[in-house]
């Protein structure tokens, strides 16, 4: 197991507001934070009136979410970032930079997430593809739920044929870096709970 998938990560109410925010935000080219990667194609929302209405509700909705705790160990969380698929954008196979610049601080990057937030009745392609060992696996999930994986996995954003693909993205860093020891422990903790669970008082 590589990755989590959390279902109602964000609620209606969240998802309306992003949502909105989105709608009456201003977009840019989602190059200007990686400009070398010529694979990557997309918008993102950078306005910082925006990232200040954006970011504090999807921090608030991950920590508290048990599991994200739960499998992430979560050290420091970057400020989250709104992005947009129009049709013919993509992002092709790539993994995530090893260390983020988040203002005043450097994290590194152990942990990425995207969460959904456009019905994918809305959109045609824009799935998420995560690459994990022989096979490869495929998200167009609804509204408010979300895929964590590890960073240097590689994984890709397939073309968007109609509509608009609308996500949410940020990178963690785990008080456990290495990803066998922290699936080992999240494996552990959800055995423990389960066996809790089937004892008597």
């Amino acid at each position: 197991m590589h990755f989590l998938q959390i279902d109602d990560l964000l609620n209606a109410e969240e998802i309306a507001t992003l949502r909105q925010v989105a709608a009456n935000g201003q977009f840019s080219d989602g190059r200007a934070s990686n400009p070398h990667n010529t694979g990557k194609n997309n918008l993102q929302l950078h306005e910082p009136n925006a990232m200040r209405q954006t970011s504090p509700l999807i921090l608030q909705a991950l920590v508290r979410n048990q599991e994200f705790m739960d499998f992430a160990f979560p050290k420091r969380i970057a400020p989250p970032l709104v992005s947009k698929y129009e049709p013919g954008m993509a992002y092709d196979a790539h993994s995530d930079t090893a260390f983020i610049n988040a203002g005043k601080e450097i994290i590194r990057t152990d942990l990425s997430i995207t969460i959904f937030l456009g019905d994918p009745d809305e959109y045609e392609g824009g799935a998420l593809k995560i690459e994990m060992g022989a096979g490869t696996c495929e998200f167009r999930l609804p509204p408010g739920c979300a895929v964590l994986y590890p960073s240097d996995t590689l994984h890709r954003v397939t073309p968007v044929t109609r509509g608009a693909r609308l996500a949410a993205i940020t990178f963690i860093e785990s008080f456990i870096p290495d990803t066998k020891k922290r699936e080992m422990l999240w494996e552990l903790n959800e055995l423990v709970a389960e066996e809790g669970l089937k004892m008597s008082p």
